[in-house]
């Protein structure tokens, strides 16, 4: 179908995604999964729901949010299960819903739960360059993975307590990991980088892991808008950002899937066997796309194919039942170690799974944006 004709049928998603979420709590009013441990996926599922709870006017989705978040935040601001030592960009992504908190309710606990998490990313261990290192047991690596984590984290941190210098750090941060990652030939982005070249997966010459994984980009890809919404309009970074933020999304769409709109797990290389459609991926870009389209970061010319990935998405990756929403083709997990060497049989060899919350929290994220859009710009 065409998705500028059938736009109807691509509203509506983000509601049933929410009121799938909410009925698979406990008759408590708990969802098991972000009861586990203060981590990044619970905590992306929350900041959804809490986007959802505002955009949407249901008050459901917001106290969703906030009596999960509540279970790790003490009355001194402390956060159950963190710890700051661990330095890892991971676990700064549930600390995102602090502002939501903060904002709403005035309570100085939430202020100083974030401030334990940027004195974490003051204190971060560096690259020479002064780029974050992925987590503190993985010396000198940086993946594009982090940069969604922490550096959104970041900026609106910077923006919430006045800090300009912390503004200048998530550009520095943006920026670096691009130059590093970034393949002139594509114009896509190896999913890490190793600055001591030391890793199995990093090559000797660049350091850079050897292929382009679809959700480190799409970690990215979020990233970028993510941040650019709390830059100050005159800051000497802005402009350069959106600048690269474009130019990605050229290469993005140069490899997206002409019949399907979607793409593929390992991005370039659609025709070998094995590689598949990938859902979290495709999910993320268009999520980025329709952001950056409502807030200007993009030109019209990325609006067909951000809704073409959309209607890909919600047209062959998503299956309703009487359980709600189901989402397939997830990749369920990747990184880069001595067991994870990046290689294109690696990524494809990971478990492909349904509904898992990887998936589901950007798949809300991004109802929320297409739907968003669609009200603003009709046509």
């Amino acid at each position: 179908m065409n998705a500028e004709r059938n736009s109807d049928k691509l509203k509506g998603w983000s509601r049933k995604v929410a009121d799938t979420i909410l009925g698979q709590c406990r008759e408590d009013g708990l969802h098991p999964y972000p009861l586990e441990r203060w981590a990044y996926v619970p905590g992306m599922l929350l900041m959804a729901m809490g986007r959802a709870g505002r955009q949407l006017g249901d008050e459901r989705y917001s106290s969703f949010m906030q009596r999960h978040m509540d279970l790790y935040i003490g009355e001194d601001g402390s956060i159950r299960t963190y710890s700051l030592e661990e330095y890892n960009l991971d676990q700064i992504n549930q600390g995102k819903n602090l502002f939501m908190q903060y904002e709403s309710t005035g309570a100085e606990r939430y202020a100083k739960a974030a401030h334990t998490l940027a004195a974490q990313l003051i204190g971060q261990p560096r690259t020479s360059e002064g780029g974050f290192w992925h987590k503190k047991v993985y010396p000198f690596q940086m993946w594009l993975d982090g940069l969604y984590m922490a550096s959104p984290f970041l900026a609106e941190y910077a923006k919430t307590f006045d800090r300009p210098d912390l503004t200048d750090e998530t550009a520095h941060q943006l920026l670096l990991i691009e130059r590093r990652t970034r393949d002139p030939r594509t114009g896509l982005l190896h999913h890490g980088w190793d600055e001591s070249k030391e890793q199995e997966w990093a090559d000797s010459l660049t350091g850079r892991s050897p292929n382009f994984w679809s959700r480190a980009m799409g970690w990215y890809a979020m990233a970028i808008v993510d941040c650019l919404e709390h830059f100050p309009v005159a800051h000497p970074k802005r402009g350069t950002i959106v600048g690269i933020y474009e130019r990605m999304c050229h290469a993005l769409v140069r490899v997206q899937e002409p019949e399907s709109g979607l793409w593929y797990q390992v991005l370039d290389q659609g025709d070998r066997k094995g590689n598949y459609l990938e859902a979290t991926g495709s999910i993320m870009f268009v999520y980025s796309m329709a952001k950056g389209l409502r807030l200007g970061y993009l030109s019209p010319v990325f609006r067909s194919a951000m809704l073409h990935g959309y209607e890909g998405i919600v047209g062959r990756l998503v299956t309703e039942d009487e359980q709600g929403v189901h989402l397939h083709q997830i990749c369920h997990g990747a990184g880069l170690s001595k067991d994870r060497n990046g290689s294109f049989d690696y990524y494809v060899s990971e478990a492909v799974v349904s509904d898992h919350y990887m998936g589901i929290g950007p798949l809300l994220l991004a109802a929320l944006e297409v739907e968003r859009y669609l009200e603003e710009n009709p046509a």
